[in-house]
């Protein structure tokens, strides 16, 4: 039984996300664990995505906290499943993106794989991204190679989409490549919104933006963003969507209430999503969603609103719980490089080709 484990800790910087899976013919879940993040590794990792003082150190002192995380995540997960390192083929570790500029050819993501095998005796799989920046493309997104081979069984055209603290779609249809990029904003500036007038960490379930009202000067503000504009292949980040480009929206802007501006941050994920997946591929038949943003029921029910006629569903009715997708695509990813497959789309990132993915620290 070929089993891989995949690490995965978003833009949204709350904690790691733990799958255990089978690869076989076909990808299967067989176990999770999520680890929170702590509140200084958060704001350290959150500091690291700016300049400031004392990176390089900074940098390393925050990835061996971030892989000994980690290696602890992974320990509990195969003692919960009475596995042994011997057992598992590869962890796949994304590491935690501080950094990301494929226009300025680079993408950095914190990790130390070469800890992390030590403290697991298990062969580390890394640094998937800049292997397809060297070839010129985005470096992101990687999954929608990985969302093909899940869920690309249906001949009527599908798109899923990923909503962590930045959307990304995969646009899926037969007899085509597979095509993708990210659409903009997920999660990242209602938290950061929340966060800065509430001290919450997120928005649940969209209750503060649902007691709100869309400002439509606001949201015709920010949809004016260069980036919506552009045509894939696009990735982006916290360089560009962050708190200080709200606030300085904001500044020029009459006094909005609160509750409006996290309304109006939440229309302007749910509106650059739908617009994005029309231009691109008007007639989609379903919308399977995954990552944090599936929980969010005033998106959910945005989205299913902006797009009448395609099937606005979590991955949980095509048998994936959406919580693990992300985490999955790196095991996989770990697979794929091991068996020298390669798991970058041109159609999506624009590299000059395919390319196999990941570097290999052996156990």
């Amino acid at each position: 039984m070929a089993r891989y484990i995949g690490v995965m800790s978003g833009t949204s910087l709350d904690g790691l996300d733990i799958a255990l899976i089978e690869q076989t013919g076909h990808t299967r879940l067989l176990g999770t664990h999520y680890t929170p993040m702590p509140e200084s590794l958060h704001n350290d990792l959150l500091s690291l995505c700016s300049s400031g003082p004392d990176e390089i150190a900074r940098a390393a002192i925050a990835q061996n906290q971030w892989v000994r995380l980690a290696a602890a995540g992974i320990n509990t997960l195969l003692a919960a499943h009475h596995l042994k390192p011997c057992d598992i083929h590869a962890i796949g570790s994304h590491g935690q993106t501080v950094r990301h500029e494929p226009a300025r050819g680079f993408t950095v993501q914190i990790d130390n794989p070469a800890l992390l095998a030590e403290l697991t005796g298990i062969t580390v799989v890394a640094d998937f991204r800049r292997r397809d920046v060297a070839a010129g493309g985005q470096g992101a997104p990687l999954v929608p190679a990985f969302h093909e081979a899940l869920f690309g069984t249906d001949d009527a055209p599908r798109a899923v989409l990923n909503v962590g603290g930045f959307s990304n779609l995969s646009l899926i249809q037969a007899g085509q490549p597979v095509s993708g990029f990210d659409s903009g904003p997920g999660n990242v500036l209602l938290d950061a919104w929340i966060q800065h007038k509430r001290q919450l960490p997120f928005d649940r379930d969209g209750a503060w933006a649902a007691s709100g009202v869309v400002n439509e000067p606001l949201l015709k503000a920010v949809l004016a963003d260069p980036f919506f504009s552009g045509r894939g292949p696009k990735s982006t980040g916290r360089e560009v969507f962050n708190l200080e480009w709200l606030l300085r929206h904001l500044a020029e802007l009459p006094a909005i209430a609160e509750q409006d501006v996290q309304a109006t941050l939440l229309e302007l994920t749910a509106r650059s999503i739908a617009q994005s997946l029309q231009a691109a591929q008007a007639r989609t038949h379903a919308l399977l969603v995954c990552g944090g943003g599936a929980h969010n029921g005033a998106l959910m029910t945005r989205l299913a609103a902006l797009l009448p006629n395609t099937q606005v569903d979590s991955t949980a009715a095509a048998g994936v719980d959406p919580d693990w997708v992300e985490a999955m695509a790196f095991a996989w990813l770990a697979h794929c490089c091991l068996a020298g497959i390669a798991a970058n789309r041109p159609s999506v990132t624009g590299a000059e080709g395919l390319r196999v993915l990941g570097a290999i620290y052996p156990a």
